[in-house]
């Protein structure tokens, strides 16, 4: 069975702003303002946590900030766990585009470095979770992306077969895990780093999801 594995943020959804205001209430809680801007700093926010609160902490010039980062870690994804869907959006036509897939007879995953119950309540919001026949994050195994073993898990589970299957994705994880994998790789360019992500040379590019079925007929078709 041919399967899509789809990483979730900057892929399938733009979460920046709902994670950048978890980073910033940290921030706030410590008199430190708000140093992230939700647009300016989306590329950031798509790294993780620690990477924004790293950031923020850079900017405002803390002394001992790792400390201070894995302290307000835990605050972060708490806040983050409480607020998931107040900005996050899916990106235009991707839900209707798995849609399609799914009745082509396509197979659908999402693996992604989110933990795994964040990443189902989100999707449970969005009221997607139906479109998808398993999710892996990144705490349901030992390992994450770019190891290869969530992805190989996200496609047992889907029932799919690896040799029948491919990425989609919007960072440079994605892309050394397609290529430890040993599958196509397809980037967005509508991700945080935009059409410069083709520097990855993915084996296609993504701007639209309206191109979605173009792409599939290319790379992985039903009866290829």
């Amino acid at each position: 069975m041919a399967t899509v594995v789809f990483d979730l943020d900057g892929t399938l959804v733009d979460t920046a702003a709902d994670l950048v205001a978890a980073a910033n209430a940290c921030f706030a809680a410590r008199g430190m303002g708000t140093p992230l801007d939700p647009i300016a700093d989306a590329k950031t926010a798509f790294h993780g946590g620690r990477a924004m609160l790293a950031l923020g902490h850079a900017r405002h010039g803390t002394a001992d900030a790792a400390s201070l980062i894995e302290e307000d870690y835990l605050r972060l994804l708490a806040h983050y766990a409480d607020h998931i869907c107040v900005h996050s959006r899916l990106y235009p036509g991707a839900a209707g585009a798995v849609a399609t897939l799914r009745s082509a007879g396509y197979r659908t995953a999402i693996c992604t470095n989110k933990p795994e119950v964040l990443a189902r309540d989100l999707i449970d919001e969005l009221g997607v979770a139906s479109l998808f026949d398993a999710l892996i994050g990144a705490d349901t195994l030992p390992t994450r992306k770019p190891d290869p073993a969530p992805y190989h898990a996200a496609v047992a589970r889907a029932g799919g077969v690896v040799a029948r299957s491919l990425l989609i994705g919007d960072t440079e994880t994605d892309r050394e895990t397609a290529r430890a994998v040993g599958v196509p790789c397809v980037l967005v360019g509508f991700g945080p780093e935009g059409g410069a992500i083709s520097r990855l040379a993915p084996e296609a590019m993504l701007d639209s999801y309206a191109d979605l079925s173009g792409v599939m007929a290319r790379l992985l078709p039903l009866h290829g």
